[in-house]
């Protein structure tokens, strides 16, 4: 199984979610990996993923293009003067691919962001013609934003099995309280991730996993009834 995890924005808890997923299927038998094709800014995210990961990857092949400036990966390519091609990033991922058969592959800011001077994240998760499950920021104004990215991720034919709908705060207000019940009347939300949350539950879990075998031709891992997971290929 491998799937792709955009956002609806940054800051939207992209690497928060991937790591939790990655932790929570770990522990129960299903050897998933987290990656983040770029990095802009600190290390902080790769060291999350690779832990998440149980360090069974490498930092490179976690995330194959870092570079230290905060920005758009685009922009932080021109400012080392560096350009990173979907070619690579797709050997990149095809030589993971033959590794680790679950695989998380966590993208960069929003669906648009772009990655080079033509290509943006929605042309790399083309590319890689993988399901696309966005992370939604539970607060106001993702309403608009979830929408338009399942518009653009339906545009590309891509499959989109629903979302990860991510609250971020403590203290909820009325849009917190009704973005799901709206949301769900256009989109099927995988899961809803709470303030605070340190592991996924089995059910929510197996649920992720339904919904993106449902969107695939590839047989997704499945849980087992007592908490360890099956055998898959």
């Amino acid at each position: 199984m491998k799937v792709f995890l955009t956002g609806t924005d940054t800051g939207v808890g992209k690497t928060f979610v991937t790591a939790l997923l990655t932790e929570s299927l770990r522990r129960t038998g299903i050897q998933a990996v987290a990656v983040k094709p770029f990095c802009c800014g600190d290390r902080a995210d790769i060291d999350l993923l690779r832990t998440a990961s149980n360090k069974v990857i490498s930092e490179a092949e976690t995330t194959p293009v870092w570079l230290p400036s905060p920005v758009a990966p685009s922009v932080a390519a021109r400012l080392e003067g560096k350009c990173v091609s979907l070619d690579s990033l797709s050997s990149w991922f095809h030589r993971l691919s033959h590794t680790y058969p679950v695989i998380i592959v966590e993208g960069a800011g929003g669906w648009l962001v772009p990655i080079n001077d033509s290509d943006t994240i929605a042309d790399l998760a083309v590319r890689l013609d993988l399901p696309v499950v966005p992370v939604v920021a539970n607060r106001l104004g993702c309403l608009n934003h979830a929408l338009l990215t399942l518009e653009c991720i339906r545009s590309r034919n891509l499959k989109c099995p629903g979302i990860i709908l991510n609250t971020l705060a403590e203290n909820s207000d009325l849009a917190t309280q009704t973005n799901a019940g709206e949301l769900s009347r256009h989109t099927r939300i995988i899961m809803e991730i709470t303030h605070g949350q340190r592991e996924i539950p089995p059910h929510d879990l197996a649920e992720f996993l339904e919904a993106v075998n449902s969107s695939t031709d590839h047989q997704a891992p499945q849980l087992a009834d007592a908490g360890t997971a099956r055998n898959f290929s």
